[in-house]
Order: structure tokens, then C-alpha cells, then sequence
């Protein structure tokens, strides 16, 4: 268990929205693993109580009524240390798992942007996917890292991932510029 962990408060969220139509429910669902909370059971969450969550917590509020259901917070510590540590395990697990496969889809970008290299593909259209890619890439960072409340370690490999990634790219778009430089103008 990490240090202050046994003193972490917790937002447990209860969640009861109506059967029908499903896209409330899945609209909650969604604003919730966005905002990093971790699903308990059956419409419970539970995420760190600190300042940031203070907006999901309208967000959600305001969904959950506007679909007629209710939302119940809770501000919860845990009974006993081994719930503290499942607490803790379950937000970290949900973490390292988004961190692996984001860090993942670096590698296969850097790998599309070696292969483009490869074959000599120097030309403005694919620089501008792969430049798209790039943006999709720091955009879902930027998501993760917001969501991602108590800053856990594998955030820290995404970051030197993500810099790779750009540095790659300027590379590549260094060799896409000389090449369509180079070409015979009509």
C-alpha cells in the first residue's frame, strides 16, 4: 500500500438509472470511466475524493437526473486495511491497463512510421495521417493523465512514450519535406 493510503478518502457513487432507454445508463457508464471511477458492482463506483472530482460529480449528478435515475455519493475510508488495499489495487489495475494500451499503440505507431520510412513513402498525404495519429495519440494521453487522479507510475513511461513519438514524427516529416522539396516542379 502506498504511503497516505490508509488516510485516502474515497467517493463511492450509487447509481440507479432507469432500465429504458439504455443510452442513459450507458451515457453515465461512459462520463464515469471517463473520469477514472472504478466499477464497484452493478451501478457502484468509487474514485479518489479529491478536488478534481468535484466536476464529475455535477456531471454525472446532472445526467442521472436528467434521465430521471439518482445518484448517491458517499465518502467512504474503508472498513479494514485490506479493504484500503482492494480500493487501491482496483483504481491501479484500471490504470495499468489503460497505460499498457496506450503505451502499446506508441510502439505500433512508431513501428507504421518505421515502415513508412522503409518503403521511401515520403509524401504529404501520409504525413498528414500520421501526423493525425500523432494527435489522436496526445489527445488520448492528455485523457488518461486526467483521469489517471493519483498519478500512477506507468504515467510517467507514457510521457517518454509520447515524446518518442513526436520526436519520430519531426523526424519523419524532415525526410517527407527534402523528398517533395527535391521533386521536379511542373
Amino acid at each position: 500500500m502506498r504511503a497516505g493510503a490508509s488516510r485516502r478518502r474515497w467517493l463511492v457513487l450509487l447509481a440507479r438509472m432507469p432500465t429504458e432507454p439504455a443510452r442513459h445508463r450507458m451515457a453515465l457508464w461512459r462520463e464515469l470511466r471517463r473520469a477514472g471511477a472504478v466499477p464497484l458492482g452493478q451501478g457502484a463506483w468509487a474514485m479518489p475524493d479529491l478536488p478534481a472530482a468535484l466536476p464529475l460529480l455535477q456531471r454525472v449528478g446532472e445526467r442521472a437526473a436528467a434521465a430521471d435515475g439518482t445518484l448517491l455519493v458517499l465518502s467512504a475510508r474503508g472498513h479494514a486495511g485490506q479493504d484500503v488495499a482492494r480500493l487501491e489495487q482496483l483504481y491501479a489495475d484500471a490504470r495499468e491497463q489503460e497505460w499498457v494500451e496506450f503505451r502499446d499503440d506508441c510502439g505500433k505507431y512508431l513501428a507504421e512510421l518505421d515502415k513508412e520510412e522503409a518503403a521511401g513513402k515520403y509524401t504529404l498525404a501520409e504525413l498528414e495521417e500520421e501526423e493525425q495519429s500523432l494527435d489522436r495519440l496526445r489527445r488520448w494521453y492528455r485523457d488518461l493523465r486526467a483521469r489517471d487522479l493519483l498519478a500512477s507510475p506507468p504515467s510517467a513511461d507514457a510521457a517518454t512514450d509520447v515524446k518518442h513519438c513526436e520526436q519520430r514524427f519531426d523526424t519523419y516529416a524532415e525526410h517527407v519535406y527534402a523528398a517533395v522539396g527535391s521533386q521536379p516542379q511542373d
